[in-house]
C-alpha cells in the first residue's frame, strides 16, 4: 500500500472532504491529512478533541517537521493561496502535488503580485509579502512535480485532471411547487442577481394544459394533473441559496415585495449550515448558476471556465442535477443547461442525464489511476 499525504491549511475544506471520502475507500492508497484548525472545525472538530490517527493538526510553522517523520511516496496540496516560503520548501523536498484553482494567479509575475498588494487587502497582501513569502509563489509552482486542476476542461499545458466530483445524491424530488435552486453565497461580483431578478419579474408561466401537453420542452403541470379549476400557472419556488447581504440582500427584499404571485422566494442573512444546503440541493428540480464570466483573484483576472472552475460544476455532481450556466461557458457536460434568451425553456427543459460515470466506484477508479501516475 503506498503512503501519501494531503494537505489544506487555507480553504477549499469542501475538496479535502470528497478527497477523503474516496480514498477511505481505496486499498490502494494509505493518507495522512494535514489541517489546519480552520479546516479541522469545518469537519466539526473542537480545539481539544482527540483527532483520528490519519488526521493531524498541522500549521506552517510544524508542517514540514511533520511530513518529515514518515516516508511518503506523495504530498499533495489542496491550495497553495498562503504559506509559499513553506511550500517552496516542501516542494524541494518531496515529489510534490499542487491542486491549482486559479491559473491566472499561478502564472502571475512579481511585479503582477506586488502591484495587487495596493489594490485590495492591503493589510492581509503585505503580511503575505513580509512574512509568507508570496514573491516565492512562482518558485512552489515550477518546483512541484505536477499541476492538477479538478476541471477536465481545464486539463491544458502542464495540468493534470484530478477526479473527485462523484454523484452523492441521485433520488428524484417529489416536489408540488417546481423548486429552483440557486446555489452560492448572493454577491453580485461572483454571479449575476441582477439578471436572475430581471428575468423571474418577467417569467410568464400562464400555459393552456395542451400546450404543455405539446410542448416537450416544458414539464408537466403537477397543478393541472391534479385537476385544479385555477388554470395551469405553474408555482415555482426560488431558493437563494447562500447568505445574502448589502445591496443583494436589498435587491432580493424589493423583489420579495414585487413578485409575480406564482413565485415564492427564500433567501438566508447568514451563512447557510452544510446540513441545510444539502437539504435544499437535494430538493432541487433544477439548479441555475448565473455566473459572471469573469471574476478576479489576488486581483488577477480569472474566467470561469477557462482559467478557474465553477464550484456549481461540483454541486450539480454531487447532487446528480441539471444546472442552467450562462451560454458562453465552455463545457461540455451533459448537464449542463445553456441559458437562453428564452429562460422558461431552459428552467423547465426536459432532459434525463446519467450521472453513472461519476459513481463514486468509477471516479475512485480513475483518482487512483491518477495518483498512481504521480508517484
Amino acid at each position: 500500500m503506498k503512503k501519501i499525504a494531503y494537505i489544506e491549511l487555507d480553504t477549499h475544506a469542501e475538496i479535502a472532504l470528497n478527497f477523503m471520502e474516496l480514498m477511505n475507500d481505496s486499498a490502494a492508497f494509505s493518507v495522512d491529512y494535514y489541517f489546519s484548525e480552520k479546516i479541522l472545525r469545518f469537519f466539526g472538530f473542537a480545539q481539544n478533541d482527540k483527532l483520528p490517527e490519519n488526521i493531524k493538526k498541522a500549521t506552517s510553522e510544524n508542517l514540514i517537521q511533520q511530513l518529515s517523520t514518515d516516508n511518503y511516496q506523495l504530498i499533495l496540496i489542496g491550495t497553495v493561496h498562503r504559506y509559499f516560503n513553506v511550500f517552496e520548501k516542501i516542494a524541494e523536498k518531496f515529489n510534490t502535488s499542487i491542486i491549482c484553482h486559479n491559473l491566472n494567479f499561478v502564472k502571475a509575475s512579481n511585479l503582477d503580485l506586488l502591484t495587487s498588494i495596493f489594490k485590495e487587502d492591503f493589510k492581509y497582501r503585505l503580511k503575505l509579502l513580509l512574512k509568507e513569502g508570496l514573491l516565492r509563489k512562482s518558485n512552489v509552482y515550477k518546483k512541484a512535480k505536477n499541476l492538477l486542476v479538478l476541471d477536465e476542461s481545464l486539463t491544458k499545458e502542464k495540468y493534470s485532471n484530478l477526479p473527485l466530483f462523484y454523484t452523492k445524491f441521485s433520488e428524484k424530488p417529489k416536489n408540488e411547487t417546481y423548486t429552483i435552486v440557486i446555489p452560492g453565497a448572493v454577491s453580485q461580483k461572483r454571479r449575476d442577481y441582477k439578471s436572475v431578478i430581471k428575468k423571474l419579474k418577467n417569467l410568464e408561466l400562464n400555459f393552456e394544459e395542451s400546450e404543455l401537453r405539446r410542448s416537450e420542452t416544458f414539464v408537466e403541470n403537477r397543478f393541472s394533473e391534479k385537476g385544479s379549476s385555477e388554470g395551469t400557472t405553474q408555482k415555482i419556488q426560488v431558493i437563494f441559496l447562500g447568505k445574502a447581504s448589502g445591496n443583494e440582500l436589498e435587491m432580493l427584499q424589493d423583489f420579495e415585495q414585487n413578485k409575480p404571485e406564482n413565485i415564492s422566494i427564500k433567501y438566508f442573512t447568514e451563512k447557510v449550515p452544510q446540513n441545510v444546503f444539502d437539504d435544499y440541493m437535494q430538493k432541487a428540480d433544477i439548479l441555475w448558476c448565473p455566473i459572471q464570466q469573469e471574476t478576479e483573484f489576488f486581483s488577477q483576472k480569472e474566467i470561469y471556465g477557462v482559467t478557474k472552475m465553477s464550484g456549481n460544476i461540483g454541486d450539480a455532481i454531487k447532487f446528480g442535477k441539471l444546472a442552467i450556466f450562462p451560454e458562453n461557458y465552455p463545457s461540455k457536460y451533459s448537464f449542463i443547461i445553456p441559458e437562453i434568451e428564452n429562460i422558461e425553456e431552459a428552467l423547465f427543459v426536459k432532459k434525463e442525464v446519467d450521472f453513472s460515470d461519476f459513481s463514486k466506484e468509477k471516479v475512485l477508479k480513475q483518482l487512483e489511476k491518477t495518483i498512481f501516475a504521480l508517484l
